[in-house]
């Protein structure tokens, strides 16, 4: 379902039931001569299609800090937004849907998750956004002290099932941490997603071109590998949301 598209009565049925309203975060980002600068974009977005009526798509968000780590911005396609204004951002959109009730928040990303753990600075922002968003939130409802409150004594317990107001909104990557699948940039692990997810977008005739070793490998993908980590996506995001 496309948040945009759904009317009162759809999004007050949605949040009675919990249902995960979900942000696909990107970047804008060179990605060589045969692949187009929205992949980190369009591998979440597209994957995300596929969940169907489970899940509340969000409009996406694409202009994340893509940085000039691959290729400089003129000519490329790349769009680097600095982290630093990405955070006031999301912190007013994570707030935005927390006053219209949502308690199911999640964020996807696809962009140098590979140290997700960590951190990197898109993921990052968004991060922090949505732990701010959530504070300012509590301490806005239920007052100052609204944690330290005998009410509260059972948080602890409370957690393990599921009752932790900072799982409001979670940020998530695509792929889960170890997975048996080509993590590269414009290799032949997302020339493959691209082939399976966005096939118009990708130029075969191009790969390998430029003279970059990460595209190296891009010769060697195909769409039906592609398929597999499309599938691996849909197995960690739909055990994620907890959807049947």
């Amino acid at each position: 379902m496309e948040f945009a598209r759904l009317r009162p009565h759809q999004l007050q049925d949605a949040i009675a039931r919990h249902v995960p309203v979900v942000l696909p975060i990107g970047v804008l980002e060179y990605h060589g001569q045969h692949l187009p600068s929205g992949v980190d974009l369009l591998a979440v977005t597209e994957v995300l299609a596929r969940l169907g009526d489970q899940i509340i798509t969000l409009p996406p968000f694409a202009y994340g800090a893509a940085s000039h780590a691959v290729a400089g911005p003129e000519g490329t396609g790349t769009l680097h937004i600095d982290a630093a204004a990405l955070v006031p951002m999301a912190d007013a959109l994570f707030t935005a849907l927390l006053k219209a009730g949502f308690r199911n928040i999640r964020g996807v990303i696809h962009h140098q998750t590979e140290g997700f753990d960590q951190g990197m600075p898109t993921d990052l922002a968004f991060r922090l956004a949505g732990r701010t968003a959530i504070m300012r939130f509590l301490e806005g409802t239920r007052g100052a002290g609204w944690w330290g409150d005998t009410a509260m004594k059972d948080f602890y317990a409370d957690q393990s099932q599921g009752a932790d107001p900072f799982n409001w909104i979670q940020i998530h990557p695509l792929f889960p941490k170890g997975v048996d699948f080509p993590f590269d940039h414009a290799g032949k692990g997302e020339t493959a997603l691209m082939q399976a997810l966005a096939p118009d977008t990708v130029d075969m005739a191009r790969a390998g071109q430029g003279g970059h070793w990460y595209t190296e490998s891009a010769p060697d993908a195909s769409a039906q590998m592609g398929e597999g980590g499309v599938q691996i996506a849909l197995a960690h995001l739909s055990r994620i949301f907890g959807l049947g």
